[in-house]
């Protein structure tokens, strides 16, 4: 059995857009990665760590434990021995409290692989490969969450192309979300139920061979 970490935000949790309703585990897009894998011969298990608002990096002003990389290391610790940490991180740095662009982001991102990395597991148990994925771009907003993320869309701009950059220093894996679904149509910031199943299994097809070299 190999463990899967998925540590992320409101986009993998699952939030039914314009509600606070949460989809069901085999709905949202780390229990159909996780069904995927599995039918396909894969013995996985997905841990989801994944909390509405969090940023990469950095605090939200209003509510506590939004910053992604405090606690990070210990997660690691605490799921651990883990063959893979996927990371799906930026959508709220561009809330309309930050004055963020994607090269920040870029940089929060940079700064939680680097926590993965020296997070202090037992001796002998192997540090994870690390899968980050770029949401896909923000649509102008609607709904309920409009003045949160008001401007998003634009900070946003060029966010894929800046986590290939730092992925690509860093020697870790990388894919675009964006390649295979839009943001929801519905709010223009979460991800549909559609989009859900089709993101679930097209980050199982990148994750299957990503596991078979951690196979003994």
């Amino acid at each position: 059995m190999q463990n899967i970490l998925v540590y992320s935000d409101s986009l993998s949790w699952g939030i039914v857009p314009t509600t606070r309703k949460r989809l069901l585990f085999e709905q949202r897009w780390p229990g159909v990665m996780e069904m995927s894998l599995c039918s396909a011969g894969s013995k996985v298990r997905v841990i989801e760590d994944c909390l509405n608002g969090r940023r990469t990096a950095w605090d939200d002003p209003y509510k506590p434990g939004r910053n992604g990389l405090v606690g990070l290391a210990q997660r690691i610790e605490m799921h651990s021995p883990l063959a893979l940490v996927v990371l799906m991180l930026g959508t709220n740095d561009f809330q309309s409290m930050h004055e963020h662009n994607a090269w920040h982001s870029s940089q929060g991102i940079s700064a939680l692989v680097s926590a993965i990395r020296s997070a202090p597991i037992e001796p002998g148990m192997p540090v994870p490969e690390i899968l980050v994925v770029a949401p896909p771009p923000i649509r102008t907003p609607k709904g309920p969450i409009a003045p949160k993320f008001a401007g998003g869309d634009v900070k946003c701009v060029g966010l894929s192309a800046a986590y290939r950059i730092v992925c690509e220093e860093a020697g870790c894996h990388f894919f675009d979300a964006g390649s295979v679904v839009t943001s929801s149509k519905v709010d223009g910031v979460h991800l549909d139920l559609e989009q859900h199943l089709t993101l679930g299994s097209a980050v199982a097809d990148v994750v299957k061979p990503l596991l078979s070299k951690n196979v003994a």
